[in-house]
């Protein structure tokens, strides 16, 4: 069996670092949005209302918090099962400081309202496209580890692990298909019945939030 030293078990640390303090950050902006469907009066400024900080909790805990978490229990799980280091530890790196470089672009740019308005596919297309390279890459890591593995046999854990990436990377590229109009606006590409019901659905929440304002 290789020896724990050989293990890069640093990535792994990192994520789930983060794991915990995207975790904290995202139930505590629940907890602000929560707060402020009680006492409307909590939303003061535009930019920390609850229409611009519910994508962001949202975002947060399914993306950051759960996402570093599935990063980090991937990469652990892979190169115990598969007695063997990490494929490519470089791109391994890149893979936790782009979903770290993801993150943040997405606390800046959903409050601020720079958004595709698709539920849980809120970013805007520069970042869809770096969500994209760092998505391949961590595929790019996971599978060479599967196939340079020590033994005879995949563990069904990294069956499980193997199939989420690949449906997360077919679910994110076919749904976050865009047509960019500047840097900071998109439409999708995906015209029609079902984008106009997201636009009425849309208009009909901002007009609740008014009521509820009122």
């Amino acid at each position: 069996m290789q020896s724990q030293a050989t293990y890069n078990y640093k990535v792994v640390r990192q994520f789930a670092v983060m794991t915990v303090i995207w975790g904290v950050v995202g139930m505590l902006v629940g907890v602000i949005i929560a707060a402020q469907l009680v006492w409307p009066e909590l939303n003061v400024v535009e930019w920390l209302g609850y229409g611009r900080l519910r994508p962001l909790h949202t975002n947060a805990v399914i993306f950051a918090f759960g996402g570093c978490a599935l990063f980090s229990t991937s990469y652990y799980a892979v190169q115990r099962t598969c007695h063997t280091t990490l494929f490519a530890p470089a791109l391994a790196q890149f893979t936790f400081w782009g979903w770290q470089l993801i993150i943040v672009l997405a606390a800046v740019t959903l409050p601020l309202g720079f958004t595709s308005r698709k539920e849980y596919a809120e970013l805007e297309w520069p970042i869809d496209l770096l969500i994209a390279v760092v998505w391949v890459s961590y595929a790019v890591v996971f599978f060479g580890t599967v196939f340079k593995r020590k033994t005879p046999h995949i563990y069904v854990a990294n069956w499980f692990f193997g199939g989420f990436i690949l449906t997360v990377a077919l679910l994110h590229i076919v749904n976050s298909a865009e047509i960019p109009v500047t840097l900071t606006k998109s439409y999708s590409a995906y015209a029609g019945v079902q984008e106009a019901a997201k636009e009425m659905k849309g208009r009909v929440e901002a007009h609740l939030r008014n009521l509820a304002r009122n």
